[in-house]
């Protein structure tokens, strides 16, 4: 079973990918901060990891860049409600970028796509 990592400040966000993801069959881990991400990848890397960008203390391109600086390995999917940062430079070290949403189709395809594609790649 593939382990997914959410890293959102907002408890209900958590709370519904949780569900919606655990629905599709993945195991969940959650963080509410950058720095907690940090440790519970140090502590056991997931197969994905589903990160927020606006956060408090560190934010999610600080993360980023520092977990991959640990393992490059991981697929990222930048996950915001702020569509301007996906033009930015600072966005371009995740494998995908998705604007929140009720609806969580996009999500879950892109999750899919590069669990399919670090498979193929093992």
């Amino acid at each position: 079973m593939k382990t997914i990592l959410i890293v959102d400040d907002e408890k209900y966000i958590r709370e519904l990918y949780t569900q919606e993801l655990i629905d599709e069959g993945y195991r969940v881990e959650t963080a509410a901060t950058g720095k907690e991400a940090l440790e519970k990848v140090a502590q056991e890397p997931p197969d994905l990891i589903v990160m927020d960008i606006k956060m408090p203390g560190m934010d999610g391109i600080e993360a980023i860049n520092q977990i991959l600086g640990r393992n490059a390995n991981i697929p990222i999917i930048l996950n915001t409600a702020y569509p301007s940062y996906k033009d930015s430079f600072m966005a371009w070290s995740a494998d995908e970028y998705v604007i929140k949403s009720s609806d969580l189709t996009e999500l879950k395809t892109k999750i899919r796509q590069l669990l399919d594609k670090a498979k193929k790649s093992k």
